[in-house]
């Protein structure tokens, strides 16, 4: 299997993790961010699978990733709705798994970067593990909203939410 049949895999398996955790989360702002999330999963995978079949790919600004955009912009609705949240005993291991493995994806796409002998895949790739740090900034926030929702909302300065 090389590099990008192999990144092709995992990006399918993640896709996969938050479809099937939407089922998983009661939260429609969750909910939201989970099929975000998987739909940046097939968008990697078909540039993925460009890129093993030897077609041409542009890696262009308008596939990139919104995630970080696009939760900031939840929370504030969140935050502006005032109400309390509280989730399940289980809510919080999804996204700690998410984060671990889109950490790992992150590092495999930027030591293949390093492998490859085409420095336009090799851009690519370093790109999609920029947006796959994205994502694990997304659930790094999460995960703390996760632990402790009302303080959070209350006291989010949206700092730790910017572009990377």
């Amino acid at each position: 299997m090389n590099v990008f049949e192999y990144a092709m895999q995992m990006e399918l398996d993640g896709k996969t993790y938050y479809e099937d955790s939407v089922e998983k989360v009661e939260s429609p702002e969750l909910k939201k961010i989970l099929m975000e999330l998987a739909s940046d999963e097939q968008k990697h995978y078909n540039i993925f699978k460009a890129m093993r079949d030897n077609e041409p790919v542009e890696y262009e600004e308008s596939t990139q990733t919104k995630i970080l955009k696009e939760v900031k912009n939840i929370f504030q609705v969140m935050k502006e709705n005032d109400k309390d949240y509280a989730f399940s005993a289980d809510a919080k291991g999804i996204w700690e798994h998410a984060r671990e493995v889109e950490k790992k994806a992150e590092e495999f796409y930027r030591k293949s970067a390093e492998e490859v002998d085409d420095p336009k895949k090799a851009e690519i790739l370093h790109k999609i593990a920029d947006e796959e740090h994205k994502h694990w900034v997304t659930m790094e926030n999460i995960i703390k909203f996760i632990d402790r929702p009302s303080t959070w909302l209350e006291n989010a300065e949206w700092s730790n939410l910017e572009d990377y």
